[in-house]
């Protein structure tokens, strides 16, 4: 990160503001003022990192500049100057936002010292500002791509439940967002300054999960060299994601159901000492927890305490309309981290995307734009660029059910997809002498694709040709 700190140095003795300003030029961008006027002046048109100010400004008064200074938009961190006889002052302005303050006759060692560390403390709010876009962009609601009803169904009760504190239970197929949704919940709630804690169930046993949450003593088991601290611990105050929370065994899932009650209290693994902790709790899972609970083999109660809010989480097959949306997203982000230009994705490669059924979901759509990304040699990502199973599918789902063997008596290979599905075409408007309508049908698909794809594989003059030999009237397209 580029930082440039700069000072601002407001004292109206002359010989004061050139000593501190030749003191600290060698480290800092140093600006000086001699009175409150000239100080804004300076404030407003720089991005001033200290502010270094007299209490006594001939007949004006320091405070009443730190008190303006503050109200600024990105206000500096300031640091008053004062006699002996005035530190209660200055204490009265750090009450009011003030950093710190020094005496006079002022210790230039003192001065630099406490100039560093106000410059410090100026460059972690910087880096933590940068840091919170990041997670921000990464995890907001702006970063769950989509414009189908079913998402907007699911956004609206992110939304909704978001800012309140009740526990909810993400329910969806493996890939298809539930830990996206649930730091979008995080992130949106009263509690997005403090930690988001993840803990996987399902990749833990029984006795590595109960430690993970509650923690352990140090001797409660073999290997438990030193005390540590739980995810619940960690998470005090913020939110705790389980993940695949349909694998704990009935002794953690106890334990999570007293962790959950009005007391919030739990002990480590081996100790004795009742802890509490002040976490809202969001659990994902790809099964069916009511029909687990119908088994005995997750218990009632806890599903009613997890189970405050539901959130369905669409599968990817169920909301094609998004993957053109999720495509460019995913395309943007991987050629710029593959360092090529943006690419972009041929015909026959979105039919094939829009043509699978994505059981991997969102998940397995990113990876395949990836390969995507990384095999294309051109400006576009081309049907041969796609991972085999992509293209196998696109294949068995030829227009009229033609299968990748039984085409022109022939196997078709992925990579002729596109001229065997230009071929299919024509051979249906020749059979139907030009007619979209009944080549669309005999296709089995609709008139729209058809139209769309005899200009996408130039085949319109095809068509007006063989409607003229058949002595067909009816141009291509304005059939009813």
């Amino acid at each position: 990160m580029n930082f440039q700190p700069i000072v601002l140095i407001v004292d109206d003795e002359k010989h004061t503001r050139d000593g501190l300003r030749r003191l600290l030029e060698n480290d800092y961008d140093v600006y000086v003022a001699a009175d409150i006027a000239g100080a804004m002046d300076v404030l407003e048109r720089e991005q001033i990192d200290v502010l270094l100010t007299d209490l006594r400004l001939g007949s004006e008064d320091g405070m009443t500049l730190i008190d303006r200074a503050l109200k600024m938009p990105r206000p500096p961190i300031c640091i008053m100057m004062t006699a002996y006889g005035s530190v209660d002052v200055a204490v009265e302005a750090m009450k009011r936002g003030a950093y710190d303050f020094v005496t006079k006759p002022l210790n230039l060692d003192k001065v630099e010292l406490l100039i560093a560390r106000a410059v410090q403390s100026r460059k972690l709010e910087q880096e933590n500002r940068a840091l919170r876009q990041q997670v921000d962009e990464r995890y907001g609601l702006e970063n769950i791509w989509g414009d189908s009803a079913a998402l907007h169904e699911v956004l609206e009760t992110i939304k909704q439940v978001a800012p309140s504190s009740a526990n909810v239970l993400i329910e969806g197929e493996s890939g298809t967002g539930k830990e996206l949704a649930a730091h979008a919940i995080h992130n949106l709630s009263r509690r997005n300054k403090a930690k988001f804690v993840v803990v996987h169930c399902a990749a833990l046993s029984s006795q590595l999960l109960e430690s993970e949450l509650f923690g352990h003593e140090k001797g409660a088991f073999t290997g438990a060299h030193e005390r540590r601290i739980g995810r619940f611990e960690q998470a005090n105050g913020g939110t705790l994601f389980l993940d695949e929370v349909a694998e704990t065994d009935p002794s953690t899932q106890v334990k999570l159901l007293r962790v959950m009650s009005e007391e919030r209290a739990f002990e480590r693994v081996g100790g004795n000492q009742t802890l509490r902790a002040d976490v809202r709790l969001i659990a994902a899972t790809n099964k069916n927890l009511e029909q687990l609970v119908r088994e005995g083999k997750f218990r009632d109660d806890l599903f009613f305490r997890l189970n405050v809010v539901r959130i369905t989480m669409p599968p990817l097959r169920g909301r094609k309309e998004d993957i053109p949306i999720l495509v460019r997203g995913f395309l943007r982000y991987f050629s710029k981290e593959n360092q090529k230009s943006l690419l972009d994705l041929a015909p026959d490669a979105m039919d094939a995307l829009l043509t699978y059924d994505w059981p991997g979901n969102i998940r397995e759509l990113r990876t395949t734009i990836e390969h995507g990304v990384v095999m294309a040699t051109g400006k576009q990502i081309t049907l041969r660029d796609l991972p085999m199973a992509v293209r196998q599918a696109a294949i068995a789902k030829l227009p009229g059910g033609i299968s990748p063997t039984d085409a022109f008596g022939e196997k078709i290979s992925p990579l002729d997809l596109h001229e065997t599905e230009k071929k299919l075409i024509a051979q249906a408007l020749a059979a139907t002498n030009g007619n979209v309508t009944a080549a669309a049908k005999k296709l089995g698909i609709s008139r729209r694709t058809l139209h769309r794809k005899i200009n996408e594989m130039n085949l319109a003059k095809t068509v007006a040709k063989t409607a003229e030999a058949s002595g067909s009237k009816k141009l291509p397209g304005r059939e009813a």
